[in-house]
């Protein structure tokens, strides 16, 4: 196993991560910023990445993209299951 492949598809994944997290953040007017849980969140987001790209094992470019993609299939999977159209609860 290549560890650029699997250290692009981190990448990805954190990419992925931060563009749901900022998406999150301009969506809501009073959401505050926990350091603590957007470091999980972006370790999270890299590890679903890294194993997406490991198992496709393709070059490092597209690795990349695997592991944003995986984030964005896992993500909607989700929303599927739960029949929502977010991730995050609505607000009052």
């Amino acid at each position: 196993m290549n560890w650029l492949i699997l250290f692009t598809g981190f990448c990805g994944g954190i990419i992925r991560g931060l563009v749901g997290f900022l998406k999150h953040q301009f969506s809501y007017k009073d959401v505050k910023f926990d350091i603590r849980y957007f470091l999980l969140m972006m370790f999270l987001s890299g590890l679903v990445g890294l194993v997406v790209a490991a198992v496709f094992n393709q070059e490092a470019g597209f690795s990349l993209i695997i592991g944003y993609a995986g984030g964005d299939f896992i993500e909607n999977v989700y929303k599927t299951i739960k029949k929502s159209p977010s991730l995050y609860p609505e607000k009052d």
